[in-house]
């Protein structure tokens, strides 16, 4: 992408950001149908673990997202990745066991678990942009 100008380089930039903004309001659609279609709201318990979700990675790995995908030898990143994993299960486990509880249908627990994959992918979308760090400095 060197060759490239660097108009068209900001432009790609926004596309990105664009498409995470797109995944992020599909997701919360996604989150929000799940409940009102069928009138039950108690699908909406995942949006506590959304919340919760980022916190371990915003205390305890800073903005070095590389530490998550290898191995370290400090406790902090270890508790980061432990409390991180904690969350994104119980995203998938909240909605589970409200189907299992029979509180809500098969229905919702596909639009739960569609808006978790969705997340998920803005998730990986967002770190993989961030791997061109140096892109804006260039521009």
């Amino acid at each position: 992408m060197a060759d490239i100008p660097g108009y068209v380089r900001a432009c790609l930039q926004t596309g990105k950001l664009a498409f995470l903004a797109i995944l992020v309001s599909g997701g919360i659609v996604l989150q929000i149908l799940a409940c009102a279609l069928y009138n039950n709201w108690w699908p909406m318990l995942t949006a506590i673990m959304y919340v919760l979700l980022p916190m371990p990675l915003l205390f305890f790995a800073g903005s070095d997202t590389s530490s998550l995908v290898t191995e370290s030898s400090s406790g902090w990143v270890d508790a980061c990745k432990f409390l991180t994993g904690a969350s994104s299960i119980g995203s998938i486990a909240i909605p589970a066991i409200l189907k299992h509880a029979g509180v809500i249908g098969w229905g919702a627990l596909g639009m739960q678990m569609g808006s978790y994959l969705i997340f998920v992918i803005a998730i990986v979308c967002y770190i993989r942009m961030n791997d061109d760090d140096d892109s804006y400095s260039r521009i």
